[in-house]
């Protein structure tokens, strides 16, 4: 089996209320002023708690909103050998 790294970088601009804050398990997430959390590791997922259950969207709106933001992405692929 083969290991692959993705690397993602986003450029977005966001609102003046969002926050960083960081997970129990070292990780940061962002913190939206309707008191819900936005991951955006590998796609927008969302979480009353930071520490529960993240999931995505239903809400296509939602969905399109956060998509607004982004500037730019870059995504590069890399296997790794053993």
């Amino acid at each position: 089996m083969k290991k692959l790294n993705v690397t993602i970088k986003l450029a977005m601009s966001v609102p003046d209320d969002w926050e960083l804050v960081e997970t129990s398990e070292g990780g940061q997430v962002l913190k939206l002023p309707n008191n819900q959390y936005l991951d955006m590791a590998i796609e927008p997922l969302f979480a009353s708690d930071p520490e529960e259950t993240w999931s995505s969207t239903e809400d296509n709106d939602t969905l399109n909103d956060i998509l607004d933001l982004v500037e730019s992405e870059e995504v590069a692929y890399e296997f790794v050998t053993h």
